[in-house]
């Protein structure tokens, strides 16, 4: 323990004047401070480690317990993890009582979210989980694209207080919202713009652990795309409807993966680049990397899966009025998908590859209706189910509120202004909603 001396002070001024009248008055005794006596004790000492490649954290706990405690410390800690499966990184912070070496608790970040506390009571190890505080707060941007949809909001100065990382998630939620009515690798233009306004739940450390786009606005080639977020149940599972309570998604993708380019177009005729010869071409070909994931589409069952002609190794999929989608020149599939399995909208069902006839890896996808081949980047694909007619006074109320949001966002386009209606309740307005493809 560290003691601090007592000091007297005494005002030497007091002391010179007491001198000096001293024969005529009474002697007056001067004012006297003392320093109260404080007790500082020491400074609780804390290691943090981070696990390096091939230690464990058993090994981390040799030196700092005996190996009866070593094995207590580990059994507390298997009530919420299993140290066999921390991995490299992973942090941990030992702290050891005042003034000795004994180890006093231990704090494992198991996840960004979640940390197992494990601490000593009466010579006994106990263990509990902590969870990571969040906060929520609500994020509102704007922009105009020069070159890139992916620059500008990555560069975007309203998301100065996101991370690189949560900017890109951001992108992601952006365009799984208009993915049935914006292609953005495909159709944005210099001069297209955007607002919205995102929920976010953030750490203490400021990165996000989640977040969903309450309001959004995307302008492309002047016509306005508008995303509102309802979730009637609030079970986390809403939707989203564009202002007119139309749900914003199509029952197929206007792409099965996220690619950079298209390399062959729908054709009635053009030369195959391996034969030589005039043949038509009835989808399209989407340039990517061998192994990107390939999608579904919409909602239907494997027909196809295998082998099939120039083709190479090919899915098909059986969907509701009369669809088949075709995906083709794979490099694999994806183990859970077998013929006569049920897959839904997004779901992965193979890899791109160059099997079959194929010059090098891409996709080659079609779509046909009762039999016909249909151009995939014209046809006219049909809408999700809209607001129900229960729900339509909640959602009004909500999507005016959250559309007021959007409107004290600066912007490049005029925002809707909405009336009453009689009789359906319908807002109304003069802006062009777009409907995709």
């Amino acid at each position: 323990m560290v003691k601090r001396s007592v000091r007297l002070i005494i005002s030497r001024g007091a002391i010179a004047i007491a001198a000096i009248v001293c024969s005529s008055c009474d002697p007056e005794v001067p004012s006297v401070g003392f320093l109260e006596t404080v007790w500082v004790p020491p400074a609780e000492k804390v290691e943090v480690h981070s696990l390096g490649k091939g230690e464990t954290f058993g090994g981390l706990l040799y030196g700092a317990v005996d190996a009866n405690e070593q094995a207590e410390v580990l059994r507390a800690f298997q009530s919420y993890a299993d140290p066999r499966r921390l991995r490299e990184r992973t942090n941990v912070a030992l702290r050891y009582q005042a003034g000795t070496n004994k180890l006093r608790s231990v704090d494992v970040a198991v996840s960004k979210d979640r940390t197992v506390r494990l601490t000593r009571v009466d010579d006994r190890w106990r263990s509990r989980l902590v969870q990571t505080p969040i906060f929520v707060d609500t994020v509102y941007a704007t922009g105009e694209i020069s070159e890139t949809f992916w620059g500008s909001v990555v560069n975007n100065v309203d998301l100065v207080e996101m991370t690189f990382e949560d900017r890109n998630l951001l992108i992601d939620r952006l365009d799984n919202v208009f993915q049935w009515q914006i292609d953005f690798s495909r159709q944005i233009r210099e001069g297209d713009s955007y607002r919205f306004v995102f929920e976010r739940e953030v750490r203490p450390d400021g990165s996000m652990r989640d977040g969903k786009l309450l309001a959004a606005e995307f302008v492309n080639l002047d016509v306005q795309y508008h995303a509102i977020y309802f979730d009637p149940n609030g079970d986390g599972y809403g939707s989203y409807f564009d202002l007119d309570g139309e749900s914003v998604r199509r029952a197929f993708l206007l792409k099965p993966l996220s690619y950079r380019r298209i390399s062959g177009r729908f054709s009635s005729g053009r030369r195959h680049p391996i034969l030589n010869t005039i043949r038509a071409h009835r989808g399209i070909d989407y340039a990517a990397s061998i192994g990107t994931p390939v999608m579904a589409t919409s909602d239907g069952v494997i027909i196809h899966r295998g082998p099939k002609g120039s083709f190479g190794n090919t899915v098909e999929i059986r969907h509701s009025n009369g669809w088949v989608t075709r995906y083709a020149h794979l490099n694999g599939f994806n183990g859970d998908v077998h013929l006569g399995t049920r897959v839904r909208q997004s779901d992965v069902i193979g890899y791109v590859g160059m099997t079959g006839l194929a010059t090098g890896p891409h996709l080659h996808y079609e779509m046909l209706q009762n039999g016909r081949h249909q151009d995939p980047l014209a046809v006219d694909l049909p809408s999700g189910d809209p607001v129900p007619a229960d729900d339509m006074t909640r959602w009004r109320a909500e999507m005016s509120g959250r559309y007021e949001l959007l409107k004290t966002i600066p912007g490049q386009s005029p925002l809707r202004t909405f009336e009453a209606e009689a009789e359906d309740g319908r807002a109304s307005g003069g802006s062009q909603q777009g409907e995709g493809a």
